[in-house]
C-alpha cells in the first residue's frame, strides 16, 4: 500500500464518532462524513481523456491526472509586469468508480458569459467567479468549476466545449525552462522549502496538513487544495510575487496581517468551492520587491496556516 493511500486511510479512520445526535440524523451525518478514497492512477489510465483535451496531462499525488491550458496567446500587464496565465483541469478516480473533476479557467471579460454557459451546457457547475489580479489589461477573470460522473470522458468533453468558446490555443507551447533571474537559494532558505522552475518562474507549493474532503471525497492537494506561491523575476534581484493562500476561516484575519505587515498587497479573499470541508479561504496577493525580502514576509504569512511544502 502506498504511503498517501495509508494516510488517507488513518484519516478515515479517526473520523469523529457523533454522540446524542437524533437516529436519522446521526445516520446522515454518517453517510456524509464517510470518505471515498482516490484511487492510485498513471498517466496511461487518462489517454482517452488526453484524446479529448487533445494534451497530455501530468500525475500529482499518484491519483490527480492535471492537464494545463497555458493562455500563451495573451500576455496580460499588471503594473508593468507581462504575466501569461492559464486554465487547468484535474481529474481523480474513486473507489467507488466515479471521477471528479475540478479546475479553473483564466478567460476575458469577453469570453466570460460564453465560457459559463458552455460549462454548465456540458453538465458542470460553477463553484467561483472572481479576479486574481490587481488593475491590469486586459481584463480577465477566473472560473472554477467542478463535475462529478462515472464515465471521464463526459467530464472532459464540458471542459472541451468550455475552453472551445475562448482563443486557448489548442496546441501547448514548447517547453522551455530558462534561467529563474533571482537568488533563489535566499528565497528557498527564507521559505525553508525547495522551489521549481516553471518556464523561468520559481514557484512553490504548500499543502493543507489536515484531510479535506467535499460530499464524503478526499480531495488531494493536486486538485487545488493548496497554497501556491510565483515568483516572476523583474530584474536586479527583484520579483513579482503573486499566487494563493488556502485558509481555514480561523487562519484568514492572520494572514492578511501578516501580507500587510509585509508590504504585500491583497488582492482578492474568496471561495474556489462551495461544500469542501473543512471550508476553505482564498487570499490572493500581489507584491514587487527583493526577492527574499519578499520571501520573508510571506514566510510569516505561512506560519499562520497549517500547511507543510509539498514533496
Amino acid at each position: 500500500m502506498s504511503p498517501s493511500r495509508r494516510r488517507l486511510l488513518a484519516a478515515a479512520a479517526v473520523a469523529p464518532v457523533l454522540v446524542g445526535a437524533a437516529p436519522g440524523a446521526a445516520a446522515a451525518e454518517a453517510a456524509r462524513r464517510q470518505r471515498v478514497l482516490p484511487v492510485p492512477t498513471a498517466e496511461a489510465d487518462w489517454r482517452t481523456v488526453s484524446d479529448v483535451l487533445g494534451r497530455r496531462g501530468a500525475m500529482v499525488d499518484g491519483a490527480v491526472y492535471r492537464v494545463r491550458f497555458a493562455r500563451q496567446d495573451l500576455p496580460v500587464t499588471t503594473y508593468g509586469v507581462t504575466l501569461f496565465l492559464g486554465s487547468y483541469a484535474a481529474f481523480t478516480r474513486y473507489e467507488d468508480g466515479h471521477t471528479v473533476l475540478m479546475g479553473s479557467l483564466a478567460v476575458t471579460e469577453a469570453e466570460l458569459q460564453h465560457a459559463t454557459d458552455a460549462l454548465q451546457a456540458g453538465g458542470l457547475e460553477l463553484t467561483a467567479i472572481h479576479k486574481h489580479l490587481l488593475a491590469h489589461e486586459p481584463a480577465m477573470w477566473w472560473v472554477h468549476f467542478h463535475g462529478h460522473a462515472e464515465d471521464p470522458l463526459a467530464l472532459a468533453h464540458g471542459v472541451k466545449a468550455a475552453l472551445a468558446v475562448t482563443a486557448t490555443p489548442s496546441v501547448p507551447p514548447v517547453a522551455s525552462q530558462p534561467r529563474v533571474d533571482l537568488d533563489t537559494a535566499a528565497i528557498e532558505g527564507a521559505l525553508n522549502t525547495s522551489g521549481v522552475n516553471d518556464s523561468g518562474i520559481h514557484r512553490f507549493t504548500f499543502n493543507r496538513r489536515e484531510t479535506v474532503s467535499d460530499h464524503g471525497r478526499v480531495l488531494l492537494p493536486g486538485t487545488g487544495m493548496t497554497t501556491l506561491i510565483s515568483f516572476y523575476p523583474v530584474g536586479a534581484g527583484r520579483a513579482a510575487v503573486n499566487g494563493d493562500f488556502a485558509m481555514t476561516a480561523d487562519e484568514v484575519q492572520n494572514v492578511l496581517a501578516a501580507l500587510r505587515r509585509g508590504g504585500i498587497d491583497v488582492v482578492e479573499l474568496h471561495n474556489h468551492g462551495l461544500t469542501e470541508e473543512p471550508r476553505l479561504f482564498f487570499a490572493h496577493f500581489w507584491a514587487i520587491e527583493d526577492g527574499a525580502t519578499l520571501a520573508r514576509a510571506l514566510r510569516a504569512a505561512l506560519d499562520a496556516t497549517n500547511t507543510v511544502p509539498a514533496v
